[in-house]
């Protein structure tokens, strides 16, 4: 069992990787370091209620920098890295992969080296307590063709877009590393999450924010596309339990047991929006707009997550209508948030972001 008393989360000012980093300080006094690029995902204002905790410390670098990746793990010595940084949009990779090529490929394997590096000068005690684990995404899987067929840890990876084939490769690195070099590795696939503090071009915050500012509501194609829901809080508990509990080499699929058609997704934010700020107008749903489809959009993911129930003890405590209503509640209660964000104000912040110095690296 690993302990999570100093952890390294990397990408821990995204959407994921901040509800993480708010769990483990704030839930559980874990020490953190947090090492983010703060690209345009990347919003410190979704540390605020952590920023100035004792227990946590954040460093702007590249994970690509291998001179700074070294640095920061030998001078914070953590008894964890949970590895969530990589770019994540399929739109975005499809009009330009190769940034996707870099960071989650070429990242994680500098990533990967100055934790071997660094693994090699722990103590044995420490050393069998450490984990390195790789956050990924069920889209390495490609897609589902039948109705009743779910992914597994040993599904086949069949990647349809540059993001999803460039987060395979980093899944097979993390796996190399571990058969040939022993390092202590778990590796985590998820569903499609959501919650508070995400990025509005995904399509939940999207369709809701969108819908208050009576704005067309976008849909590919027919909306018939379906994925499995998983609330982004139900998404970190499971990501604490793998990390505590889960075998060394071993994978586990993250779901939370809610498959929706896009379609009907849309009409349920429509839903609660109508009933917590009735339209003046016309109905939200009068806004939902049939766009083209995008190029290699799989149809179906849905996932087994009955391993990490059977062997870790974690099942979902959201349902898709709990978590959803809890989503669009924070939305409505968090104006600032969402305009610093649209309005760019949070990236003129990242941008003017000194460099943390030495010391604020070490805790």
């Amino acid at each position: 069992m690993s302990t999570l008393t100093r952890v390294l989360v990397t990408g821990g000012a995204g959407f994921i990787g901040s509800a993480l980093v708010r769990y483990l300080v704030n839930d559980l006094n874990a020490e953190v370091l947090n090492v983010d690029k703060l690209t345009y995902a990347g919003n410190l204002e979704s540390l605020k209620n952590v920023e100035s905790k004792p227990n946590y410390r954040f460093l702007q670098a590249d994970i690509c920098d291998v001179a700074a990746m070294q640095k920061a793990i030998n001078d914070f010595k953590p008894t964890a890295i949970m590895h969530l940084a990589a770019e994540s949009h399929v739109d975005r990779s499809i009009d330009g992969a190769a940034e996707f090529i870099q960071t989650n490929v070429v990242g994680t394997f500098t990533l990967l080296e100055a934790v071997r590096a660094y693994w090699n000068t722990v103590d044995n005690e420490n050393k069998g307590q450490f984990r390195f684990h790789h956050i990924s995404t069920d889209e390495v899987y490609g897609d589902l063709h039948g109705t009743d067929d779910l992914f597994t840890e040993t599904t086949s990876y069949a990647p349809s877009s540059p993001y999803s084939a460039s987060k395979a490769g980093s899944d097979h690195l993390v796996r190399a590393w571990h058969r040939t070099y022993g390092l202590p590795v778990v590796l985590t696939n998820c569903s499609n999450n959501y919650g508070p503090y995400q990025f509005p071009e995904k399509l939940i915050p999207l369709v809701l924010l969108n819908a208050l500012e009576g704005k067309p509501l976008p849909v590919y194609g027919e909306g018939k596309q379906i994925r499995d829901w998983l609330y982004v809080d139900d998404h970190v508990r499971a990501l604490v339990e793998v990390v505590r509990k889960g075998l060394v080499g071993e994978t586990y699929n993250i779901g939370g047991h809610n498959e929706k058609q896009n379609i009907d997704v849309v009409h349920t934010i429509c839903d609660i929006v109508e009933e917590l700020v009735p339209s003046k107008t016309a109905s939200y749903k009068s806004l939902i707009t049939h766009v083209t489809d995008r190029p290699g959009h799989d149809m179906r993911y849905a996932i087994d997550a009955s391993k990490i129930q059977n062997e870790l003890g974690w099942t979902p405590q959201e349902t898709f209508e709990t978590g959803l209503r809890k989503t669009v509640e924070w939305y409505l209660s968090n104006p600032e948030w969402v305009k610093h964000v649209q309005d760019g104000s949070n990236q003129r912040e990242r941008l003017g972001a000194a460099a943390p110095t030495e010391e604020k690296v070490g805790l």
